[in-house]
């Protein structure tokens, strides 16, 4: 098994924590999926603005980390309203930042905008769902808020994975 191969996995598994949710069937599990995917955003945006030697991605990685963090909050504070828990953000932190340690910084670039790209289509179809048939009022509202925000950022990240190389 390559390294690549090995760091992508990883990539992967840090950017999709809810993709195993992705069909969120009630409200707690969109306040799951919903919180793990914002925090997975925060830390490998993060990790990027260190990393990445590239302006544009750094741009882009810097919007990640303050849109999801705004929206992290925003649904923390909907989720304590309705009474539901929220996962514990220095625990979730701690879990991608173990699966993201072997990453080299050759490949870096390739890695976080495809992953960028796979984790915002599954973050888009999550937040479609949970805006058609939530049945809490402020978790549809919520949803289909922040739904045209992750749609530009699956557009952005698009366009900087064609410029930059799949």
């Amino acid at each position: 098994m390559s390294n690549l191969f090995i760091k992508r996995v990883g990539l992967s598994m840090a950017m999709g924590l809810a993709s195993l949710q992705a069909m969120a069937a009630t409200s707690n599990d969109f306040v799951e999926a919903a919180t793990e995917s914002g925090i997975a955003e925060v830390v490998t945006g993060k990790l990027a603005l260190e990393k990445s030697q590239n302006g544009e991605i750094k741009t882009f990685a810097q919007q990640m980390v303050t849109d999801h963090t705004q929206a992290n909050q925003k649904l923390a504070d909907i989720a304590r309203k309705l009474d539901i828990e929220v996962p514990d953000e220095a625990a979730l932190t701690d879990k991608v930042k173990k699966m993201i340690l072997e990453w080299r910084d050759e490949s870096f670039d390739k890695s976080y905008l495809n992953n960028q790209v796979d984790a915002h289509e599954k973050a888009v179809e999550l937040f479609k769902k949970e805006a058609a048939s939530s049945d809490k009022a402020e978790l549809k509202a919520f949803a289909s808020e922040t739904l045209p925000k992750l749609e530009q950022h699956l557009q952005h990240a698009k366009e900087l994975q064609a410029k930059h190389g799949k």
